[in-house]
């Protein structure tokens, strides 16, 4: 680990003015103390923000407000968000161990770095660490990596399940710096490595996300999201589906659905939306939706079978969520 400087904020602007003169947010820490070890990150001062006060879950008439500092178990247990949104809740528990969802933030989750093993190697070409380096896994072991929304650049996938659940839900996150505040809809917050790779999300230097905005519509009640992954435990994922269905007089009426663990963002499917609209609830149905899931993909030597898998898990988690009281 290289030295950095490292300063507790008092108050947001302390915190904001730091970040503006370069220094990085630290929360739970649990990515970027890790990275740093590693030597991945090397980053020259820090400014700890648990102090500010966006730890608060805040009910409101038809959305959730979250804090950015809220801790992923906190917002999992909440009983608003596990009665209205149960997705969101089963899309926590899947991401960590109890210790990290402890420890880590909901703004940090989103922000999280790849798992990608060239990118943690730092003898290895990458161009999210190293912009113009290469990218190792292209003819590397990419097994686990992306077979949508990749380029040239990097075939990396996003590792949050949580963003995965928001993106299909239409969240939007609230991001503050020195010039003030903007609302920024979740799926314009990350960026697919179409022209460079190390530039991950829209956020500008310095700008903190101090909150999540969930609507609450009438497909979350009936929601639900499944992870595929090589074993039970700590593990991310092959392919995961996060989908919410209303359902009324026979028909689905609206539908919403993301998937995870496949594309370089978390990936919503307008394609599979429209193909369940206003059509029965059925095998047939999910079948045929569930079959454009995939389009689109660039599979590679490693990750073939994340076609299918894809589909099948889109299939799989649209007759649960279906079934559901």
């Amino acid at each position: 680990m290289f030295p950095f400087r490292y300063a507790k904020a008092a108050d947001e602007q302390s915190a904001l003015r730091a970040a503006a003169a370069g220094a990085r947010f630290i929360a739970g820490g649990t990515m970027l103390v890790d990275l740093m070890r590693e030597t991945v990150e090397r980053p020259d001062a820090l400014v700890d923000i648990n102090a500010l006060p966006y730890s608060s879950i805040d009910v409101q008439p038809g959305k959730i407000y979250a804090g950015s500092l809220v801790r992923m178990s906190d917002l999992a247990a909440h009983p608003v968000v596990r009665q209205q949104i149960p997705m969101i809740g089963q899309a926590l528990e899947l991401s960590a161990s109890a210790q990290l969802r402890n420890m880590a933030s909901i703004g940090g989750n989103l922000l999280q770095r790849t798992r990608c093993l060239y990118f943690r190697d730092v003898s290895a070409a990458c161009n999210r660490r190293i912009p113009g380096a290469g990218c190792s896994a292209i003819e590397g072991r990419n097994r686990t990596h992306a077979i949508l929304g990749t380029s040239q650049h990097c075939i990396a996938t996003h590792p949050s399940d949580l963003a995965v659940a928001l993106v299909a839900l239409d969240a939007v996150v609230v991001a503050r710096d020195t010039s003030g505040e903007r609302r920024i809809p979740l799926a314009d917050l990350f960026r697919r490595p179409v022209d460079s790779a190390h530039q991950e999300h829209n956020l500008r230097p310095g700008e903190l996300i101090v909150a999540i905005e969930v609507p609450v519509g009438p497909e979350a009640r009936r929601s639900g999201y499944v992870k595929v992954r090589d074993r039970a435990s700590y593990e991310f994922a092959l392919a995961s589906a996060a989908v919410a269905l209303d359902i009324g007089a026979g028909i689905i009426r609206s539908a919403r659905v993301a998937v995870g663990g496949v594309g370089t963002v978390p990936w919503r499917l307008p394609a599979v939306e429209g193909a369940l609209r206003g059509r029965p609830p059925n095998a047939d149905v999910f079948r045929g939706a569930a079959a454009l899931a995939a389009d689109g993909a660039k599979p590679l030597h490693e990750n073939g079978f994340k076609v299918e898998l894809l589909k099948r898990t889109v299939e799989r988690q649209l007759a649960t969520v279906a079934t559901m009281p």
